[in-house]
């Protein structure tokens, strides 16, 4: 049976773009909170909205992807063997190399910037365990270098999605230079919409403190890049070869994705935000949370427009 989700070409199915999503976020809320400790580093302290809603997202959202991912595999209880087992030449495999690093090293950054409230949590629950005060305090001289480290590996997981579907070379539409910068400035979009939603749903969430307008600054710019590098994206495929051309064809010009495409991607999560925000939206809670929820829709269904309309076509 042939459909728009079952055809013979595909390979990668929708798991696989709800675990793009995820791990979209998790680098984009990271991002954002780096660079709102470095320009704003009055209000990245352990109390902003913006870092408590990374603390308590960015770990699970990319855990959760990662657990998709596995059992999406023909032989899940296999997976630990790439965790020790590393080739230079698999993007999968480097991709776990990463993933462990990015873990790793964003466990140990939250832990330094939330290390009042954990300190308070080891006294009550854990008195004994004494040494994780004193290990945090011996490391918070390194928090600048850790923040930079931090920074480099979200951006690099950001682009490590596009790069996983770009490395599908009989594919003539995902294997494009453009499709990690793409991601990444998806998934900073899609964490300034999470951030936004968190806070317009708390019920003491401040939707007009300092964070929130540096949120507002940077979403418009983030859109029109996301614009841009999409029509950038396209054109490529139309100059480029047959497989290109044929694949732009089927994936924009008629049929079930080009629907999906114009009327979910653009209409829906490009589009209508911007208009909101043109004629003044934004100031109100409802506002917030239309715009936000429009954006976030977008990018979820950006990642499964890449995902199957960039199968439909073998070169």
């Amino acid at each position: 049976m042939t459909s728009a989700f079952h055809f013979e070409s595909l390979v990668w199915d929708w798991p696989i773009a709800i675990y793009l999503f995820l791990i979209g976020i998790s680098a984009g809320l990271v991002t954002l909170s780096i660079l709102l400790r470095r320009y704003h580093p009055e209000d990245g302290s352990s109390k902003s909205q913006i870092m408590l809603t990374t603390l308590f997202i960015a770990p699970t959202s990319i855990a959760l992807g990662l657990f998709i991912l596995i059992f999406h595999l023909t032989r899940p209880w296999t997976f630990w063997k790439l965790m020790f087992h590393y080739s230079f030449t698999s993007v999968m495999s480097m991709g776990v190399m990463l993933f462990q690093i990015y873990m790793l090293v964003l466990v140990l950054w939250l832990a330094l910037i939330f290390r009042d409230e954990l300190a308070s949590l080891q006294q009550r629950w854990l008195p004994k365990l004494s040494v994780i005060p004193t290990l945090l305090a011996r490391l918070l001289p390194l928090l600048r270098s850790i923040e930079i480290l931090m920074l480099v590996l979200a951006v690099l997981l950001g682009a490590y999605t596009g790069f996983l579907l770009s490395a599908l070379k009989s594919y003539p539409m995902l294997n494009n230079p453009l499709l990690p910068a793409l991601f990444l400035f998806s998934g900073i979009s899609s964490g300034i919409a999470v951030v936004m939603l968190v806070v317009t749903l708390r019920p003491k969430g401040d939707i007009h403190s300092r964070e929130m307008h540096f949120l507002h600054r940077l979403e418009t710019p983030v859109v029109w890049l996301e614009i841009f590098l999409l029509a950038a994206f396209f054109i490529g495929l139309a100059l480029g070869d047959d497989g290109k051309l044929r694949a732009l064809s089927a994936a924009l010009a008629s049929g079930f994705w080009a629907w999906w495409f114009w009327l979910g991607v653009v209409g829906l999560g490009l589009v209508l935000p911007l208009l909101l925000k043109a004629v003044g939206w934004g100031k109100t809670r409802l506002h917030i949370l239309l715009i936000s929820g429009c954006s976030l829709c977008g990018v979820l269904l950006l990642r499964y427009f890449i995902l199957y309309a960039g199968q439909m076509t073998v070169a």
